[in-house]
């Protein structure tokens, strides 16, 4: 496949200029012009890829990039990753905010998908605009039941902050550092929020909205949305795809 069709596809779908984003989402890096496997992963960095490179990929997706507000200078970091992937011919291309909001493949609304949840609608106000999803369950389940769950799909020993009901049905999620929703979450009557790092502030304005947090992880939250997105270029491209499992543990 033509790297030029799979670029047109990804922006197109994901609606990369719909967004306002210190991420430079899109193709950052151009390699070679034809794409016969896909890798995907959540960060762009040396050890995804040497993977890539190893997987014999011509492309890779992910979720971090490495170009954010521009680049001031080709040196140190910058000029490593920028050799590596110029060298061995490894296209990049990068979907922060977009793959976070997205609908069908996005962090947010698979974190609300795998606890059972259906999506209502809109949350998580970022620089003015939702990028996460509230959603509620057909009949109401422990939170150490959503942990559990949580839990084994992720793969992680999720935290909890457990100030509200012992049985929640209202849930919200915003992936990686999205406990600054914390108290949006709150004032909507959000009973579990769900979000990737666990950050001090959260604490106190977790107890007194009296809601229950889950933090799962920054890097297992974001692994969702390009792991739905793996699937969706295969069944439309004639091209092999890998995830590319670089955990952080943060």
């Amino acid at each position: 496949m033509k790297l030029e069709e799979i670029v047109n596809f990804l922006d197109e779908f994901l609606k990369i200029k719909e967004w306002e984003d210190r991420s430079m989402n899109g193709l950052q890096v151009e390699g070679k012009n034809q794409v016969g496997r896909i890798a995907f992963a959540v960060d762009a960095c040396i050890e995804t890829f040497r993977e890539a490179k190893k997987a014999n990929a011509d492309m890779l997706v992910v979720h971090h990039g490495i170009i954010w507000g521009g680049i001031n200078s080709v040196r140190g970091l910058v000029m490593r990753r920028l050799k590596f992937l110029l060298e061995n011919e490894i296209s990049l291309y990068a979907a922060h905010l977009p793959l976070d909001a997205h609908p069908e493949v996005g962090n947010n609304a698979e974190l609300l998908r795998i606890v059972g949840a259906r999506i209502e609608k809109p949350f998580g106000i970022y620089h003015g605009k939702e990028i996460g999803y509230s959603g509620i369950l057909s009949k109401s389940k422990k939170l150490e039941d959503i942990k559990k769950i949580l839990d084994l799909k992720l793969g992680v020993d999720s935290r909890v902050l457990k100030f509200g009901k012992d049985r929640v049905k209202k849930i919200a999620a915003v992936s990686g550092g999205g406990a600054f929703a914390v108290p949006e979450a709150g004032e909507k009557g959000i009973e579990l929020f769900i979000t990737g790092e666990a950050e001090h502030n959260a604490y106190h304005a977790a107890n007194e909205s009296s809601l229950n947090v889950i933090f799962a992880g920054h890097y297992t939250t974001e692994t969702l949305g390009v792991r739905a997105l793996m699937r969706i270029l295969a069944e439309r491209f004639d091209v092999e795809v890998e995830f590319i499992d670089v955990p952080t543990s943060l």
